[in-house]
């Protein structure tokens, strides 16, 4: 952008200026000239017509005192700046006050025709050539016993309107330029306030398209530029994070795959090369299954959370017996708990208790839950699966008696690929994704997750679930 966005401004104000100059140059001296127009002959015809209402005009021949009336016409003549004129019906000019009193021989106009008019009580022009300049001019018929004796005619000269419509443009051009005056005093304040900011957050924005995310726009206002350049810095810190977030992502996935990959691939080349004996073979190869366990465990984990990111959270919900979905998951661990010797407990409220959610996902969450469970519980030890009701919220908890969290690491046990120890957990078949599943089937069903948790005491998850408003 540059300086592009400051030129466009002053080159918009500039086109301004022409063209409000243009138009009141042209429409508006158009304008102007018919009002100043139509002021002053209504102010004339308004005149002349009380004129021609007067006793001593309409009797103006038979009167004796035709210099008075001469004068007093004179005197209006001088305050209107304009001339009188009185007329007879033959076009006789009885009257007129710019030339001197007479009583005879009066001027006839040449072709006067009161019905030649421009079909407006006034008219400009030269009055059946009369003048020689234009004049503008009314015209009112002076009648006596319903006939007509003659017409008082007001004349009044174009430069003087000229004069009033240049006076009118003056003040209009002097109100222009004082606008523009203003408007080339807001280019300042638009530099200060609007294109100064907006070139800050458009270095930003190049910085954030060349890569460099760490970049902060160094723009602190309280407006609308302020709100932009905030949620700019916003979003490159969230780049920012899902960047640093994806490298870490692919260097767990590819740690927890090659691992079990290298030991399938070095287990399996020694017994193909014979470097492992026929007797021992059998032992390799339950590492070898074990291994591949552990890579489809993690498969199938990478492609549940990518089901929940895919398909954005759309949930199946239905209606269903939580206590009945407990049962039959802590079922599926029957074996494993019987070789760990490992109890599972199940205190359930009431005999149904109905849930509105998405039933596979959260017997996901249950397995998880409860696998998680199992792995970090000692021998001889009970887990505990418990549903129980308070106001209309239906909590189930799973609670284990093993080595319990850190509370350094109470925060992060929701993290994909994280584990507690340095080893990369206890249980090699642990993806560390568990929870991370977990954690997002919650949250799509705008539910809780909370874990209370004691090293070397035990640790409880305890989730919550819609009560179903369905009679069991």
């Amino acid at each position: 952008m540059k300086k592009y966005l400051y030129m466009k401004f002053i080159l918009a104000i500039i086109l301004l200026g022409l063209l409000g100059f243009s138009a009141i140059s042209l429409a508006g001296g158009k304008l102007v000239q018919e009002h100043v127009e139509t002021v002053y002959s209504e102010e004339l015809y308004r005149e002349a017509s009380y004129i021609a209402q007067d006793p001593l005009i309409r009797s103006y021949r038979t009167i004796d005192n035709q210099a008075t009336v001469y004068k007093d016409l004179c005197t209006l003549s001088a305050y209107q700046n304009s001339s009188i004129w009185l007329i007879s019906a033959k076009g006789e000019i009885l009257l007129d006050t710019s030339s001197a009193f007479i009583k005879e021989d009066f001027p006839v106009i040449k072709g006067f025709n009161p019905g030649q008019t421009s079909g407006s009580y006034y008219e400009t022009g030269f009055f059946f050539h009369e003048f020689q300049e234009e004049h503008l001019s009314v015209m009112v018929p002076v009648t006596l016993n319903m006939r007509v004796q003659g017409y008082v005619a007001m004349h009044l000269p174009m430069t003087s309107l000229y004069e009033q419509r240049d006076e009118f443009l003056n003040i209009l051009y002097l109100l222009f330029f004082l606008f523009l005056l203003i408007m080339m005093a807001i280019i300042p304040v638009f530099s200060l306030m609007i294109y100064r900011p907006l070139r800050t957050i458009i270095q930003g924005a190049d910085a954030f398209a060349s890569g460099n995310l760490e970049y902060n726009i160094p723009l602190e206002k309280e407006d609308e530029m302020g709100y932009l350049a905030m949620t700019l810095n916003y979003m490159s810190d969230e780049l920012e994070m899902t960047g640093n977030y994806q490298k870490k992502f692919i260097a767990n996935v590819s740690h927890d795959f090659r691992s079990p990959l290298t030991s399938i691939k070095g287990y399996t080349e020694a017994i193909l090369d014979g470097t492992i004996p026929p007797e021992l073979q059998e032992k390799y190869l339950k590492i070898v299954v074990h291994e591949t366990d552990r890579l489809y465990k993690l498969t199938q984990s990478l492609l549940t959370l990518n089901n929940l990111d895919e398909r954005g959270r759309q949930l199946d919900y239905s209606s269903f017996d939580i206590n009945n979905i407990i049962k039959r998951t802590a079922e599926t661990f029957e074996g494993i708990c019987r070789e760990k010797r490992i109890s599972i407990e199940l205190l359930l409220t009431g005999q149904t208790l109905l849930v509105h959610a998405d039933m596979g996902q959260i017997q996901q969450v249950l397995y998880n839950l409860i696998d998680n469970a199992i792995k970090f519980s000692p021998e001889d030890s009970v887990i505990k699966v418990e549903s129980t009701l308070k106001h209309e919220t239906v909590f189930i908890s799973v609670k284990d008696m093993g080595c319990g969290i850190p509370k350094s690491s109470i925060s992060k046990i929701w993290d994909r690929f994280y584990k507690i120890d340095s080893s990369r957990g206890k249980d090699r078949k642990g993806t560390g994704l568990g929870l991370a599943i977990v954690k997002e089937i919650i949250n799509s069903h705008k539910q809780n997750i909370n874990v209370i948790s004691t090293e070397g005491v035990g640790t409880e998850f305890i989730f919550t679930l819609s009560k179903s408003k369905e009679e069991p």
